[in-house]
């Protein structure tokens, strides 16, 4: 349902918006929280549309040999199985040629009747040569030539799809650089005549554009931030949007840093958690950037088992998660058993999917994110011999995660864990699930009993996994970054993993120091709390839920989002 007219509309732009695996454009956290913002604009009735790319081969199918190397695949999506074709074309020049764009429609449909647009924007048919219909094919594929048409068919492609189904536009909310080229239509857009200025430079209105414009940033290293060499702006924009110098002036003399281009144009800058926000500022000085740290979508991420006893004890929980403060009036039974049984339906799926057994009795520990270093998924095993000595008989461990295809330490990690997997067989079984998507997520995170992330501080911006685990009573094992941060209460609502360090801590190798309190916690407090002290783990779980899950979510950051920088 697309508002039109007098109807003044939230643009809200990713390069990848993860809603459901059948739709297999996205690749992890940054597409998810899209897809739970959206799901989430919908639960609240937000006059919300949402823009991102087909990627129709996606991001990749993940298999894994029986030598523990990563094989990537295309994912083939047809969007006509799931998507309504639009009747609108626009298209946008790339190095003085028309590559035309055409908007598939999803439409995202709450329980409470609120209805979100989604539009993916497709360069796959005939109009187009066959080099440029390949432009929408891959997620983060390709190089930066590549990635470089990319965000000129989502930002300057997606406005010019928005306008020309007339559709009027209150706030164009860029979630991560990828969307930035959208400022130098909307410069376009808000020209003055030459007859009203004095000097050509004041042609262009930045204020006009920054009244319009929120930049949500989620990258904590600079590194990260995506950046492109004039010389391949200057080739594939020409002078056709905007003069390379007015660029400059607002994405960088050196590079085209698109972040520079997002934040000198935006009116409402934020990081994604407190700590984030601090350190963002010491990257960025001089420049106002708030902090609204992310939630994840209750409804999405409850697991069935879960969801039957939130119904029976707190009905309302999912579109209310605030009354997860309720989860008191909850018999202790009756959340064990459901924990019980979620832990089931995962060891179903694992036997599926690898034909190992687990056993329900033994301690199960969750790990799954992107493979990548920064990540420290070998952390756990940074003393083999000790954790021998803590865990074995008593734990046991399930990994899952994608390494980006360029990203080659991120497949030896998948590698080594797999060889760890084999070594360890006897004493502490481990698997690696391929594949890693949303449906497997849902079942992890609901399903172990432990949640483990151990990433180096502090590049964590937030990270949403923990939340998801907590609103299913799974607890919380972290490094104390990101929301982890703001969420835990020591040896209530889970367990820190190191120190907490105020200061940007970049040059500082903490793992000695984490692993070593990482097998401390284990050893002493984790595993004696889970064979001996029954009624602790349970208090424990139901802190989760009521002190973590009733705030990381969703339904509260949209509405700070609304209050601080929609309607301010």
């Amino acid at each position: 349902m697309l508002r039109k007219n007098n109807d003044s509309l939230i643009a809200y732009f990713s390069m990848e918006i993860g809603l459901t695996p059948q739709i297999p454009t996205y690749s992890g956290g940054l597409g998810v929280l899209a897809g739970d913002t959206v799901k989430t604009a919908a639960d609240l009735k937000l006059p919300f549309v949402a823009i991102t790319l087909l990627t129709k081969r996606g991001y990749f199918e993940q298999a894994i040999d029986s030598e523990g190397n990563q094989i990537e695949y295309p994912s083939n999506f047809e969007p006509h199985t799931m998507m309504k074709l639009l009747d609108v074309t626009t298209y946008v020049l790339i190095e003085g040629k028309k590559v035309y764009i055409r908007p598939w429609l999803y439409e995202v449909k709450s329980q409470t009747g609120g209805i979100v647009p989604v539009l993916y924007l497709d360069t796959d048919f005939d109009l187009n040569s066959h080099k440029d219909r390949e432009i929408t094919h891959y997620l983060y594929g390709g190089d930066s030539e590549y990635r470089l048409k990319q965000e000129i068919i989502l930002g300057i492609g997606g406005v010019r799809i928005l306008k020309e189904m007339n559709l009027r536009i209150w706030r164009y909310h860029m979630n991560e650089g990828h969307s930035a080229l959208l400022t130098i239509e909307l410069l376009n857009d808000n020209k003055r005549s030459i007859e009203e200025v004095w000097d050509e430079n004041l042609v262009w209105d930045p204020d006009a554009v920054k009244q319009l414009c929120v930049f949500t940033t989620h990258t904590p290293v600079a590194a990260g931030h995506d950046r492109f060499d004039y010389s391949l702006v200057s080739r594939l924009l020409r002078e056709d949007y905007i003069p390379m110098h007015v660029l400059q002036r607002f994405a960088g003399k050196e590079n085209c840093n698109m972040t520079f281009l997002a934040m000198n144009l935006s009116e409402y800058i934020n990081g994604v958690a407190k700590k984030h926000g601090e350190v963002s500022r010491k990257m960025f000085p001089g420049y106002e950037i708030s902090a609204i740290t992310n939630g994840v979508h209750s409804y999405t991420w409850v697991c069935p088992e879960m969801a039957k006893v939130y119904d029976k004890y707190i009905p309302g929980w999912a579109n209310e998660p605030e009354l997860f403060v309720r989860v008191e009036t909850i018999p202790d039974e009756e959340i064990k058993n459901a924990r019980k049984e979620a832990k089931k339906a995962l060891f179903d799926m694992v036997f599926q999917k690898t034909g190992v057994r687990f056993d329900l009795d033994i301690l199960t520990i969750g790990f799954a994110r992107r493979a990548t270093a920064y990540k420290r998924p070998h952390l756990l095993f940074y003393d083999l011999e000790r954790l021998i000595k803590i865990g074995e008989g008593k734990i046991q461990i399930i990994y899952g995660g994608k390494a980006h295809p360029h990203d080659y330490e991120g497949k030896k990690m998948i590698k080594r864990i797999f060889e760890l997997a084999k070594y360890l067989k006897d004493k502490i079984k481990i698997v690696y699930l391929p594949n890693y998507n949303m449906e497997i997520a849902q079942r992890l995170v609901s399903g172990v009993d432990v949640w483990l992330n151990t990433p180096q501080r502090p590049l964590e911006a937030s990270g949403t996994s923990g939340m998801k685990a907590a609103h299913n009573g799974v607890i919380n094992f972290s490094v104390l970054d990101g929301w982890w941060i703001e969420g835990y209460i020591e040896g209530v609502t889970g367990w820190s993993i190191g120190k907490h360090h105020s200061g940007d801590d970049f040059n500082i190798d903490s793992t000695p120091g984490d692993a070593e309190d990482l097998y401390n916690k284990l050893e002493h407090e984790i595993i004696p709390t889970y064979y001996n002290d029954k009624q602790k783990w349970c208090f424990m779980t139901k802190n989760s839920i009521s002190k973590i899950a009733y705030y990381f979510n969703t339904h509260r950051m949209m509405r700070r989002y609304v209050t601080e920088a929609y309607l301010a």
